[in-house]
């Protein structure tokens, strides 16, 4: 059955990319976390989605015009005190944990890959002796090309949505497009797999296969039923009561 991820330390549950979120997921009994990194103008690599601050901090501007200081003093949304983390903060929590780590290139606020990220980031894994439990993601296929080169023994993968496969001329495209790349996952954007999961199934495999964004019972009961390798979802306490009930049921 599916292992469960918590997208963007189960951002649902509690403040997205927070150490919060991430202490609490460590205790909750699921086998990955997803996260995303940007890098600062001091070349530091920080944990955001979004290239810019707005949203989900206090703060103002693109998350590449400022350093790494800067950054990290800006207070989190829906915290008491929390500031965007670094990665080494964010490592340090999930270091001890047996968690499958899922972190996510982002691009800079006008969709340029920042200079240098992809070595960085393979270097703070490995120098971890994290590299065997990551897994590095992105949508942009030559960031992840960067990344092979990079990074030959490591695992990667591919994120893929309607809006990704238009730019490629179809799903069938941009599916040629990522496999390109040597022995690369794919989650594919649950809507758009619901329309092509033989094809998927068929030309990626169900041991490389995931789904995101799963929140609702009826879609995790749904997907769980699926041969894919992975859910990502917001709420994995759903995800795992789901999980459980399936097992239950397969023990009746």
């Amino acid at each position: 059955m599916a292992i469960i991820v918590g997208h963007r330390g189960a951002r649902n549950l509690w403040p997205e990319n927070s150490l919060s979120g991430f202490r609490n997921v460590c205790r909750l009994g699921i086998e990955s976390v997803e996260f995303d990194v940007h890098q600062s103008r001091d070349e530091e690599l920080v944990v955001i989605h979004d290239p810019t601050l707005e949203r989900t901090t206090f703060g103002l501007g693109p998350v590449g015009d400022l350093t790494a200081r800067e950054i990290c003093a800006t207070r989190l949304r829906d915290t008491a005190d929390e500031c965007v983390p670094t990665l080494n903060a964010v490592l340090d929590v999930l270091q001890d944990s047996p968690l499958e780590l899922h972190i996510e290139i982002k691009t800079d606020a006008v969709g340029r890959a920042y200079p240098g990220m992809e070595r960085r980031l393979i270097d703070a894994v490995a120098g971890r002796g994290l590299a065997a439990r990551s897994i590095i993601t992105c949508f942009v296929p030559q960031i992840l090309d960067k990344v092979r080169a990079e990074w030959p023994e490591g695992r990667v993968s591919a994120s893929l949505d309607r809006r990704t496969a238009e730019m490629f001329g179809g799903i069938e495209p941009a599916l040629d497009r990522f496999l390109a790349i040597a022995s690369c996952l794919i989650a594919v954007e649950k809507g758009l797999l619901a329309a092509t999961l033989p094809l998927c199934l068929n030309r990626v495999g169900s041991d490389r296969l995931g789904v995101w964004i799963c929140n609702e019972a009826a879609d995790l009961d749904h997907w769980l039923r699926q041969p894919v390798r992975r859910i990502t979802t917001d709420r994995p306490d759903l995800a795992l009561a789901a999980r459980a009930s399936h097992a239950a049921l397969g023990r009746a």
